[in-house]
């Protein structure tokens, strides 16, 4: 029994914290991603970063 509570309380934070991340691609998360070090992005990280943020392309018209 307690390990089901504790893996639903994971389950629930993950979810929880999970939404507290911007759209990839809106401005809120190219502000976010300003902030992290370059050296730390993905390759997706990076693609999208010149996609959305310098080339200034909205996720809507894909």
């Amino acid at each position: 029994m307690k390990n089901v509570i504790v893996l639903l309380s994971v389950v629930a934070a993950v979810f929880v914290l999970s939404a507290c991340e911007p759209k990839r691609g809106s401005d809120a998360w190219c502000e976010k991603m300003n902030k992290v070090p370059k050296g730390q992005w993905t390759l997706d990280d990076g693609r999208d970063y010149t996609k959305y943020c310098v080339f200034k392309q909205k996720p809507e018209e894909e």
